[in-house]
């Protein structure tokens, strides 16, 4: 829910400006401005009732709050956001930034935005399946790993993919002006980036052996994916 509040935002005219998105219109094309603000806010909303509703220990309940919220918030998704934002206006205005190419600038957007919702998606299991310390060390290890090698992955896509199968358009990001990893790296580079990062995403489930199967596949198809 979270996740989808922020691609119903992120595609406004006032964040990155999409007109489709998996293939489809995207909400404000089809149901105005206003009401995918509101869709949003409602998605949000609901995503804390869920959490606060289903999950039966309190004291669990209120942990899993608690790291979601952190995630959607002003240190990490939004504000990952806005340094993306801000990130872009730098790089179409390069004297006001000089430092707007730097990788470990770019990681930490991203961390903070894919980055955290993968990685509290692994720590929200966690909690719930009440794992040790080791345990849930390993698993917010390979979502940090993970979030990075799917936004290279996204970037990748944006430059090679085909818009049918992604579902989205595509060259937007370099259109725009917008700092990407294709962009700073090169495809190549991106592409090795990417692999190592997976590598040590599943590098980091070896504590969980052998449960760890679908979460080294789910890991894999992240740089393997055409959409």
């Amino acid at each position: 829910m979270i996740h989808t509040y922020s691609l119903v935002h992120d595609d406004l005219p006032a964040m990155d400006d999409d007109d489709l998105r998996r293939g489809r219109p995207t909400c404000h094309k089809v149901y105005g401005e206003a009401n995918a603000i509101l869709v949003g806010d409602a998605l949000q909303a609901l995503a804390f009732e869920v959490l606060a509703r289903g999950v039966q220990l309190a004291e669990t309940a209120v942990a899993c709050v608690a790291a979601l919220a952190h995630a959607a918030g002003a240190t990490a998704l939004v504000g990952g956001q806005a340094d993306d934002l801000a990130g872009q206006t730098a790089v179409q205005n390069p004297v006001q930034n000089p430092a707007s190419g730097d990788l470990a600038a770019l990681e930490m957007i991203h961390q903070r935005k894919t980055g955290a919702m993968f990685h509290v998606s692994l720590r929200l299991g966690g909690l719930v399946a009440g794992a040790d310390r080791e345990r849930q060390a390993a698993l917010e290890t390979y979502g940090r790993r993970l979030g990075l090698a799917f936004q290279i992955a996204d970037d990748l896509l944006d430059v090679q993919g085909e818009e049918s199968a992604v579902g989205k358009r595509l060259g937007k990001d370099s259109n725009k002006g917008k700092l990407t990893f294709p962009g700073l790296l090169g495809i190549d580079a991106s592409r090795q980036y990417a692999q190592r990062l997976i590598d040590e995403a599943i590098a980091a489930l070896a504590s969980l052996a052998p449960a760890e199967g679908r979460l080294a596949a789910l890991a894999r198809f992240v740089v393997e994916r055409n959409q």
